[in-house]
């Protein structure tokens, strides 16, 4: 007999798309989530993030976040995060290098 086959996760990359103003979490080359924001003098504002309800409770949003967030501080912007989740991700979440300007409630 032998062993089942192992079935591969789809790759996973996180584009920037500065027209749509979005991060874009793509699940084997097809769109999965996307956390939006608006840029405002070196400030990037985080609006709002979705994950695709197919792909849903696979940590996908996490991967999402810590990859926008990583790249919005490595290009030394300050991170500004309005959308719950970004906020919740960053409290539970060491980003180094990122500068957080925090909303108020």
């Amino acid at each position: 007999m032998t062993a089942p086959q192992q079935i591969p996760e789809p790759a996973l990359e996180v584009v920037r798309s500065e027209e749509r103003g979005r991060y874009e979490l793509l699940v084997g080359g097809v769109l999965g989530g996307v956390a939006e924001f608006r840029l405002r003098s070196g400030r990037i504002v985080f609006t709002h993030t979705e994950i695709a309800a197919e792909v849903e409770g696979r940590g996908l949003g996490s991967h999402l976040a810590r990859e926008a967030l990583g790249d919005a501080a490595s290009r030394g912007e300050v991170i500004v995060p309005v959308c719950p989740f970004m906020a919740a991700y960053l409290r539970r979440h060491t980003l180094p290098d990122a500068v957080i300007d925090w909303p108020e409630p």
